[in-house]
């Protein structure tokens, strides 16, 4: 039973896609951020893609920190989704 169970277990790693994850870390420059509201727009359309694990928007330094599978999307994907929102973003 412990061996079935051990067997089970390794599977499950094994196969499961987020064991496999590359998780990677970037900062983008976000231009047009001009009010309280901007840098809610920016973090919805970054999130709204998939593979984007978080994201944190600074209004004050005008830039976001987006934490991605880069497996599953492309950096500049992820900056197109901020400029599509009338927010241009440049990886740094």
């Amino acid at each position: 039973m412990k061996f079935l169970m051990t067997m089970i277990f390794a599977a499950q790693i094994l196969f499961n896609q987020s064991a496999w994850a590359d998780e990677r870390s970037t900062v983008l420059d976000v231009e047009n951020m001009t009010c309280a509201l901007c840098p809610i727009t920016v973090s919805s359309s970054i999130k709204s893609v998939k593979g984007v694990v978080s994201v944190k928007v600074s209004m004050e330094e005008k830039t976001a920190t987006v934490i991605y599978d880069d497996s599953v999307v492309e950096l500049e994907e992820i900056a197109d989704a901020s400029t599509f929102a009338g927010y241009p973003a440049i990886p740094r």
